[in-house]
């Protein structure tokens, strides 16, 4: 793999989708090509997997293992042809969400969820993971604006907590991919923290 592979993660409402379009931007515009994508989804195959899982209940393990045979295919189709080809692949969300929300959220055991992991993706591990971290509540707050919630935005609080601290606790664990970035500040002091983030690596 030659290209860079760029994860961005945050509970829904955190604000990380309306600056993925501005990191493609900047990094474009410093020569690179650059493929944006998301998860669950960004093949046919893995849209469809993620029409069920954000809108069919189901139990916690046959989700964790729609959402990881999603992301094979995806794999397979789109990010590890793009890297090997030298792109940098912009992804929102990937093996992080999953477990934020089917493992802290939903109580997926975190043991199953890394032999997944292990058969899914190997070794493949983002470069960096930008990870859009906001209070609960502050995330519900937004959330009640901007659209219908899924079945998932609309669990309650302690649902919310739980994800974070999952995030919180894979971002401590791999502290040399995560940059946490507050998302409780206004958009432009957001931005600057990504922008500071990639102009550590010189990206």
């Amino acid at each position: 793999m030659t290209g860079r592979f760029i994860t961005f993660e945050g509970i829904d409402g955190a604000g990380k989708s309306t600056h993925i379009e501005a990191v493609a931007q900047r990094l474009r515009e410093a020569g690179a090509t650059v493929v944006c994508t998301r998860e669950p989804g960004g093949t046919p195959l893995a849209e469809r997997v993620r029409d069920m899982v954000l809108h069919t209940s189901m139990d916690v393990l046959t989700e964790a293992l729609l959402v990881f045979a999603a992301r094979h295919d995806h794999l397979c189709e789109v990010i590890k042809p793009a890297l090997a080809a030298g792109h940098t692949v912009l992804c929102d969300r990937f093996t992080d969400a999953t477990f934020a929300y089917q493992g802290g959220g939903r109580g997926a055991p975190v043991a199953v969820l890394e032999q997944l992991e292990t058969l899914v993706q190997g070794t493949l591990q983002p470069d960096l993971t930008i990870w859009f971290d906001l209070p609960p509540a502050v995330a519900a707050q937004r959330r009640a604006q901007a659209r219908e919630a899924d079945r998932f935005e609309q669990q309650d609080l302690v649902f919310f907590e739980r994800v974070r601290d999952a995030y919180a606790a894979r971002a401590n664990a791999m502290p040399q991919r995560f940059a946490r970035i507050d998302s409780s500040l206004a958009r432009d002091l957001v931005w600057r923290q990504i922008d500071d983030v990639l102009k550590a690596r010189a990206w």
